[in-house]
């Protein structure tokens, strides 16, 4: 099921059955999306979902065998650009391995841009220094790109992108060069960042990660095609079909009889209705599968009327809270995050869900 939610009736960027083929391999397949004026959009999926020539052909990089981009200018007009060349777009865009000219400073490297666009270099320093300072570099102009750490030259390839004042900002894995520790720091502050410019942007990355905390919308993609867009609490607590539910955070999935509110779910002899959504609006009691997220399950009492009981096979300590692998049949095994630490591997427990409605699909 492929949903497609339009925020604007005038998007900024819209793309429209966009189609890339490589000889017979269809690599992007009637990919159709609206990004608002300023949103912050991710695109994410697995290698060879089709993530990565959508932006090259957002970016003009590569053009479509089919379909249309379309670009709304501050005019309100929408003009077709599925023709431009990457120069005549006005887009930024920050690549993988950020491309900074190591014999240039990072004044210099800012500034590139600027020099086509008929700048005074004076204007072009000045506007490179406001840049800088809008990513937290500010006085860093004069300094060498190789004194820079990881997060730096992350800065001054985004103050570069953004220097030109473009109208869309496009990121290709712009956190994947950065250790663990440095990418979370990073979440955060470049959220603030494109915020603080306004700019609407595209990105593509696959580590959900990245996108949950950056992105104000998700859209995801497998074998070229676009399976969900929505909010990232939408795609995780909603998941539109079974590939995006398994993709999306952690889950187990468990067959289910469903009647359009309850989600009757067997494991070995226990039988437990849980409230339930679907992604779609059919009532008709029909055979699905639950979403278990481990957060939407506790351990409980034994005695409690809807505990599941079960052993402990897994136990790995994360800082605030302990995951398990519980074992729930001979065929089931469940994860439950938990405050708990006393659980033990091969302790008996009993679970049950803690939070509904639980999605199926």
């Amino acid at each position: 099921m492929t949903q497609n939610v339009s925020p604007v009736a005038q998007p900024a960027l819209a793309l429209r059955a966009l189609t890339r083929r490589f000889g017979s391999q269809v690599a992007v397949d009637h990919v159709s999306l609206d990004v608002a004026r300023g949103e912050l959009l991710a695109l994410i999926g697995a290698s060879g979902s089709g993530k990565t020539t959508t932006l090259r052909m957002i970016a003009g990089y590569e053009f479509p065998d089919e379909g249309r981009v379309l670009l709304t200018g501050d005019d309100g007009v929408q003009r077709d650009i599925t023709a431009l060349p990457p120069q005549k777009r006005n887009f930024g865009m920050v690549f993988q391995h950020y491309a900074l000219f190591p014999h240039m400073t990072v004044g210099e490297n800012v500034a590139f841009g600027l020099e086509a666009r008929g700048m005074s270099k004076r204007e072009r320093a000045a506007r490179a220094e406001q840049a800088l300072a809008a990513t937290g570099l500010g006085g860093a102009a004069g300094r060498p790109v190789q004194s820079l750490s990881g997060g730096e030259q992350q800065r001054v390839a985004l103050a570069r992108a953004i220097v030109i004042e473009p109208q869309v900002l496009l990121l290709d894995e712009p956190l994947s060069n950065l250790d663990y520790a440095l990418r979370q720091a990073m979440h955060t502050e470049l959220r603030a960042t494109l915020r603080r410019f306004g700019v609407t942007v595209v990105f593509v990355t696959h580590d959900q990660e990245d996108a949950f905390a950056v992105a104000d919308r998700v859209a995801m993609m497998s074998r070229g095609r676009l399976l969900q867009v929505g909010s990232p609490d939408e795609l995780y607590d909603r998941p539109a079909s079974r590939e995006v539910a398994e993709f999306i955070g952690r889950a187990t999935l468990v067959p289910a009889r469903f009647d359009g509110q309850c989600a009757t779910i067997r494991i070995g002899e226990s039988e437990r209705c849980v409230q339930a959504v679907a992604s779609s609006d059919s009532a008709t009691p029909r055979d699905v599968v639950a979403v278990l997220r481990p957060d939407a399950l506790g351990f409980t009492s034994p005695e409690a009327s809807d505990a599941w009981p079960g052993i402990v096979s897994g136990r790995r300590f994360t800082g605030a809270l302990v995951a398990y692998r519980v074992r729930v049949s001979d065929t089931i095994e469940v994860e439950v995050v938990s405050h708990d630490r006393s659980v033990r591997e091969g302790d008996r427990v009993a679970l049950r869900v803690t939070r509904e409605p639980v999605a199926v699909v």
